[in-house]
């Protein structure tokens, strides 16, 4: 990563526009990424776009056709020049990047772990005392509309009512102390970079070989155009060592024609001088038993290709 010494390179557009979402967690992130820009010496604000997502907050993920529901028209102003660069959740992009675009860095990688949050008048404390997973009643009622989460809920816990659930951080934490659903699972990221005040709850954050995440969970993408000086100049605060992990994770998640309805979750974490992949999948139609496994080595991208053997194995068995 090139220090703040390195000058600013003349042609930059001044000052640069950061396209992004008008969530409290979308604006944090967008501000983390014009605070870093200003350490490079250069001076950034911030356009907020909505989205489809954010339009039809509504309707489960499962009835919304095509892709891309909260990234589109953020890339629709990049590539009409409203604004220079976007900040994404990593997790929310496609691993096809729209002609004229590219991603520029990846970006400081918070904890990737999931966050069970329960309300406390749900906490079943004979379960939580003998150290179950999730600490639930018979028969509750989860709220979550991602298929990844609700994939491995049905494998751990058959017995819980899952329900879909939509909004931003802040909304679906105010559905769950409104008693509307008795459990709901969010990014710890998120929580984390919110700084939010969950005392009120009984939370859990998860470890990844308990509760796989979605590939590259708790990292920041930036998004430009695909030209000279801009993306060269982005690439400055590009996080190489967490970047490789988190690319290897895409590089599956691609392999897989995978998106945000594909029950798949996957984490590759160091291990020592080694890496361990977590993974998690099963097919969309779920005509096949989970595969869940743990995979070790001394190559990120090795083991994502190792993990895509695996499933595809299984994938041709099932058709």
């Amino acid at each position: 990563m090139a220090s703040s010494d390195s000058p600013v390179p003349s042609d930059l557009p001044t000052p640069l526009r950061i396209g992004t979402r008008g969530s409290d967690l979308a604006l944090w992130q967008a501000r983390h990424i014009r605070d870093r820009l200003a350490e490079l010496g250069a001076r950034a604000e911030i356009e907020i776009i909505k989205t489809r997502g954010d339009i039809i907050d509504d309707v489960p993920f499962s009835k919304l056709e095509g892709k891309g529901f909260f990234t589109k028209e953020l890339e629709d102003a990049q590539l009409d020049g409203r604004v220079d660069l976007a900040v994404h959740s990593m997790k929310d992009l496609s691993t096809v990047q729209p002609d004229g675009l590219k991603i520029a860095a990846l970006v400081g990688r918070e904890d990737p772990r999931e966050l069970l949050l329960i309300h406390p008048d749900s906490l079943d404390h004979d379960r939580s005392a003998a150290g179950d997973l999730f600490p639930l009643r018979d028969g509750a009622r989860f709220g979550t509309s991602a298929a990844r989460r609700q994939a491995q809920l049905k494998h751990l816990r058959p017995d819980l009512e899952i329900d879909d659930l939509r909004g931003n951080v802040p909304t679906r934490v105010r559905k769950l102390r409104e008693k509307r659903y008795d459990a709901i699972l969010l990014a710890n990221a998120g929580v984390l970079r919110l700084e939010l005040d969950l005392s009120d709850l009984w939370t859990r954050p998860l470890e990844v070989d308990a509760f796989v995440p979605a590939p590259a969970q708790g990292m920041l993408a930036i998004q430009c155009r695909d030209e000279h000086p801009l993306a060269d100049f982005l690439s400055r605060l590009h996080s190489p060592d967490a970047g490789r992990l988190v690319a290897a994770e895409r590089d599956l998640l691609e392999k897989l024609d995978g998106g945000c309805q594909l029950p798949f979750g996957v984490n590759i974490s160091a291990a020592g001088d080694a890496f361990r992949l977590e993974c998690f999948w099963q097919d969309k139609e779920a005509l096949a038993q989970p595969l869940r496994f743990t995979l070790d080595g001394d190559d990120p991208t090795a083991l994502a290709e190792q993990a895509h053997a695996r499933i595809f194995a299984i994938d041709r068995e099932g058709a």
